[in-house]
C-alpha cells in the first residue's frame, strides 16, 4: 500500500499524506487488517456466534406473529374465536427471545471489548516499537504530532472498524439471507418484488463507499495536521510565551481546525443522502408488499399471518441494507487510519546493520573522518561536509569550532551513524562504522547535546538509563567526580528530585549536570560534547566547565562549541568553514596564524567574562585524581547516553 508512495525517499511527510488522502483503499488491506485478530481468533468467533444466536432470536418474532394470528383465532367461526392458550405460551415465547435478544447483545458486546481491548493494546505497542527502529532522519522529516496522531487517534479509528465490523456485517449478510429465503418460501412472488430493489441498494452503497473513503482521508489529514500543531505548541510554549507569538499562533490553530471542520461537513454532507436513501427504498418496499401481498390473500395464496410476518420480513430484509451507511461510513474512517497506520509500519530504517556486522568489543578509540561528502537531501545543492579529511589519533581532545550552518554538529550524526555518509568513510579504530552493529558502536560514542534529554522521574532514575545494574551510591559517587553533587543534592529532594516532562522542572545547568554525570557512567570511549555549555550563565558555565574536564579525562573527546573557553585547552583546535577543515591546530599556533580562528577568539576575548581564566586546566585536574576516577569507572552499559 504505502509502498507506492515510498518509493520516492525525497518526499516529505506531509507530501506523502496529502497523496495518500487522495487515494482508495487497496484490496490488498484487508488481508493486513485481519492477522491482528489472530490473538484473539476465540473472542472474535464467540463473537460471531452470539451474533448468529443473536439473529436467530430476532427470526423468532415474525414466525410467532404469524403462529398467534393464523392459530390464535379462529376466522372461519360466526364470529372471531380466540384460543387463549396459544395466545398465552405465543406471549411467553416473544417474551423469552425478547430477553435471549437482549442477553446475546450485552454478551456480544463483552466479547468485542475484549477483544478491541487486547487487538488495540498490541497494535499500540507494535507501533511504538516500530517508532524507536525507524532512523533519526524520518523524525527530522516527520512532525510529532503527526507520529502521535498515527500511534493514537488512528488506531482508534480501527477499533469499530476490526472488532465491530465483522460481527455486524455478519448478522447483516445473515438477516437479509434468512428473511430472504423465508419471503421466498412464504411466497416467491413477495421475494420477487422486494429482491428488485437490491441491485439498486448494492450499486448505491459501492458509490457512497468510494466517496466516503475519500472523503474520510481528507479528514484524517487534516485533524493530523491540527494534532501536530498542538503538540509543537506543548512543546515550545516557552518560546511562544517569550515571543509574544500566541495571537499568530492561535490564528494558525485556528486555521488548521477550521480545515479540519469543512472536510467534517464535507464529508458528512456527502454522506449524509444515503440513509434517506435507503429510508425511501425501504418505504417503496413496504408499500409493494402491502398491494402484493393483499392480493395474495384475496386469492388465498397466503394467510394474513404470513402477510403480517412478511411484513416483519422485509423489513428484517431491509433494515441491514439501511444499517450498512454506518458500517460503511466507520469501515471508511478506519481504512483511512489504517492506510495511515500501515504508511509508518511500512516505512524501513533508512540506517540498518549490515548482515555480518562486526562486533565491536574493547577499542582504543582513534577516529577518522576520510575524504566525507554529506547531504542531508540528494536535491540539496551544496554538501554540508564536502571532501572533509579529520584524523584523531585514541585518546585526543580535538575542538570543532566555526560558523553555524557549516557542518560541525552533522559530524556528530556521522559518527554515531544517525546518518550515512554520501561519499568517503568514518571510521573508529579503522573499522568502518557502517560495518559495525549501532548498539556497539553508540554504547562506546557518548553525546552530550545542548538540549539534552530527561525523562520523567527522579534524578536517580536518569542516571540509572546509563548503569541499570549500578547501586545509588555508585550514581552519588559519579556526581562527586565531576564536582556535580553539591548542586545535585542541594535540591529540594535531592538526588529524588523529580525532573518532569523532559526535565522541565531542573534549570539548563541543573540538567546538563545530570547528563554529564549520565555520560561518565555510561563510560564511553569516545565522547562528544555538542554546545554541551550554551545558554547557561557565568557561575553554571564554571561549574559545567570542570565537569566536562574531568570527563574527557582518558577519553577521546570532540568538543564543538561556540564558546571559545570550552575548548581553550584542547589537544587540537578545528576550524570547519564550508564543510570543510580550513585551520587545524593546537590554540596558540592557530592564534599566531592570524586567520579565521585568532578572529573568532579576539572578538570572544573582547567580550569575555574572564570566567576561562578562572578554572583550572584539564592538567591541573592532577594525574591522582584521573587514577582514583579510572578505578571508580562502572563497567559500560549496552545504553546509548
Amino acid at each position: 500500500m504505502a509502498n507506492n508512495f515510498r518509493g520516492n525517499t525525497a518526499l516529505s511527510d506531509i507530501q506523502l499524506e496529502e497523496a495518500l488522502a487522495k487515494t482508495s483503499l487497496e484490496r490488498g488491506m484487508f488481508s493486513r487488517l485481519v492477522p491482528l485478530l489472530g490473538p484473539v481468533k476465540q473472542l472474535v468467533l464467540g463473537a460471531v456466534l452470539i451474533e448468529t444466536l443473536l439473529v436467530a432470536a430476532i427470526f423468532m418474532r415474525p414466525w410467532l406473529v404469524s403462529e398467534v394470528i393464523d392459530k390464535g383465532f379462529d376466522r372461519q367461526a360466526a364470529s372471531i374465536a380466540v384460543d387463549y392458550q396459544v395466545i398465552l405460551w405465543t406471549a411467553i415465547a416473544f417474551a423469552l427471545t425478547w430477553t435471549a435478544r437482549f442477553m446475546f447483545a450485552g454478551l456480544g458486546q463483552y466479547l468485542a471489548g475484549r477483544a478491541a481491548i487486547h487487538v488495540i493494546n498490541q497494535l499500540r505497542i507494535r507501533v511504538f516499537t516500530h517508532v524507536q527502529q525507524l532512523s533519526v532522519g524520518y523524525f527530522d522529516r516527520t512532525k510529532a504530532g503527526r507520529i502521535t496522531a498515527r500511534a493514537d487517534s488512528d488506531v482508534n479509528a480501527l477499533e469499530p472498524l476490526l472488532i465491530q465490523g465483522p460481527p455486524e456485517l455478519l448478522s447483516a449478510l445473515l438477516r437479509c439471507l434468512v428473511a430472504g429465503i423465508m419471503l421466498w418460501l412464504i411466497s416467491p412472488l413477495l421475494f420477487a418484488s422486494i429482491a428488485a430493489i437490491v441491485p439498486i441498494m448494492v450499486i448505491a452503497t459501492v458509490i457512497f463507499k468510494k466517496i466516503s473513503q475519500r472523503n474520510w482521508g481528507i479528514v484524517a489529514e487534516n485533524r493530523s495536521r491540527f494534532t501536530a500543531h498542538l503538540v509543537e505548541t506543548v512543546a515550545g510554549v516557552r518560546v511562544i510565551k517569550q515571543t509574544a507569538y500566541e495571537p499568530a499562533n492561535q490564528q494558525r490553530y485556528h486555521t488548521l481546525v477550521d480545515n479540519f471542520n469543512k472536510a467534517l461537513v464535507h464529508g458528512n454532507m456527502r454522506a449524509s443522502w444515503f440513509a434517506p436513501f435507503t429510508a425511501v427504498l425501504t418505504t417503496a418496499a413496504m408499500a409493494v408488499l402491502l398491494v402484493v401481498g393483499g392480493r395474495a390473500i384475496a386469492l388465498d395464496q397466503i394467510t394474513l399471518g404470513q402477510l403480517a410476518a412478511s411484513l416483519f420480513y422485509v423489513f428484517i430484509f431491509l433494515a441491514p441494507l439501511q444499517e450498512l451507511s454506518d458500517l460503511f461510513e466507520r469501515y471508511a474512517n478506519g481504512s483511512a487510519c489504517a492506510q495511515r497506520i500501515f504508511l509508518l509500519l511500512d516505512t524501513q530504517p533508512e540506517i540498518v546493520d549490515p548482515e555480518h556486522a562486526q562486533a565491536l568489543q574493547d577499542i582504543k578509540g582513534a577516529v577518522s573522518f576520510n575524504r566525507v561528502q554529506f547531504a542531508y537531501s540528494p536535491q540539496a545543492s551544496r554538501w554540508v561536509l564536502d571532501d572533509l579529511d579529520l584524523h584523531l589519533p585514541a585518546g585526543e581532545v580535538l575542538a570543532i569550532v566555526g560558523p553555524t550552518g557549516h557542518g560541525k554538529s552533522t559530524l556528530v550524526q556521522l559518527l554515531t551513524r544517525f546518518y550515512d555518509v554520501s561519499h568517503g568513510s568514518v571510521t573508529v579504530d579503522g573499522i568502518d562504522v557502517r560495518a559495525l552493529r549501532q548498539t556497539d558502536l553508540r554504547r562506546h560514542v557518548g553525546v552530550v547535546l545542548q538540549d539534552n534529554v530527561l525523562f520523567s522521574g527522579s534524578i536517580l532514575d536518569n542516571l540509572h538509563l546509563a548503569a541499570p545494574e549500578a547501586k545509588d551510591e555508585q550514581l552519588i559517587d559519579a556526581a562527586k567526580a565531576l564536582d556535580a553533587h553539591d548542586l545535585l543534592n542541594a535540591l529540594p529532594d535531592g538526588y529524588h528530585t523529580q525532573v518532569g516532562p523532559l526535565g522541565s522542572l531542573l534549570s539548563h545547568g541543573q540538567r546538563q549536570l545530570v547528563c554529564l554525570v549520565r555520560a561518565y557512567l555510561a563510560n564511553p570511549t569516545i565522547l562528544v560534547l555538542d554546545e554541551a555549555t550554551s545558554a547557561v550563565d557565568v557561575k553554571t558555565e564554571r561549574r559545567l566547565q570542570i565537569a566536562l574536564r574531568r570527563l574527557c579525562e582518558g577519553r577521546t573527546a570532540i568538543i564543538i562549541a561556540h564558546r571559545l573557553s570550552t575548548i581553550r585547552d584542547a589537544d587540537r583546535i578545528a576550524v570547519i568553514r564550508e564543510g570543510k577543515v580550513v585551520e587545524l591546530g593546537k590554540h596558540d599556533q592557530l592564534l599566531n596564524a592570524q586567520g579565521f580562528y585568532a578572529s573568532l577568539y579576539q572578538a570572544y576575548e573582547e567580550n569575555s567574562l574572564g570566567v576561562y581564566h578562572q578554572l583550572p586546566t584539564r592538567h591541573e585536574l592532577g594525574a591522582s585524581d584521573r587514577n582514583n576516577r579510572a578505578q571508580d569507572q562502572p563497567e559500560k552499559q549496552a545504553m546509548p547516553v
